[in-house]
């Protein structure tokens, strides 16, 4: 695993979170439907969330996780950023309803990410 392109992969994502989250607060809020505003909210939570985790799991040391597991499920935890997330924002700032039906991929790749980690320790 190439923990300094994982740093900075988080770093960018923890800082896209901070932006869309304040951009939500400051600039939507005036005009988003609740239900949006609450899409755009859940969406800007479960990247930030997962960005946290991706940043413990880096840290993680190497006595104590299998390498190629680790990595697996910081793939898999991004990947669940991009269509979990990313699905969210993009029905929000489309109105493309079509694109709720990538969300549950997206659950499903952070679901997996946590079973991945289980197995990554080291015994």
């Amino acid at each position: 695993m190439n923990k300094q392109l994982w740093i900075k992969i988080i770093a960018l994502s923890g800082a896209t979170s901070v932006a869309l989250g304040a951009f939500a607060a400051h600039g939507l809020a005036d005009s988003l439907s609740l239900k949006m505003m609450a899409t755009f909210r859940t969406a800007v939570l479960y990247q930030f969330l997962h960005t946290i985790a991706l940043l413990g799991l880096v840290s993680l040391p190497e006595q104590l996780i299998i390498s190629n597991r680790q990595a697996l499920t910081a793939k898999s935890w991004l990947l669940g950023i991009v269509l979990f997330s990313g699905s969210l924002y993009g029905l929000v700032y489309s109105g493309i309803s079509a694109l709720g039906m990538i969300t549950p991929l997206g659950g499903l790749a952070f679901i997996s990410g946590w079973l991945l980690l289980f197995t990554a320790v080291k015994k």
